[in-house]
């Protein structure tokens, strides 16, 4: 018999962030992969409208070096 999988609660939405903000680059790199990429929706459990702000954020936080765009942990 197959388990049904266990509904992912959203972090932000637990922890009630009204704002994901890109000067939280400790917090934004748990959502990206050893890559670069960033972890999708379904796979990290966060809602549609935080979602949306964490990439913004994600992309924020590149452009001013504070996060990696690709790592070069992977050579």
């Amino acid at each position: 018999m197959i388990k049904p999988k266990k509904k992912r609660i959203c972090r932000f939405c637990e922890n009630k962030v009204a704002y994901v903000d890109y000067k939280e680059y400790k917090r934004l790199g748990k959502f990206t992969t050893e890559v670069g990429k960033i972890i999708p929706r379904r796979t990290s459990g966060t809602c549609a409208r935080h979602q949306r702000q964490l990439n913004r954020a994600i992309k924020q936080a590149r452009y001013l070096a504070l996060l990696p765009f690709v790592n070069d942990a992977t050579q």
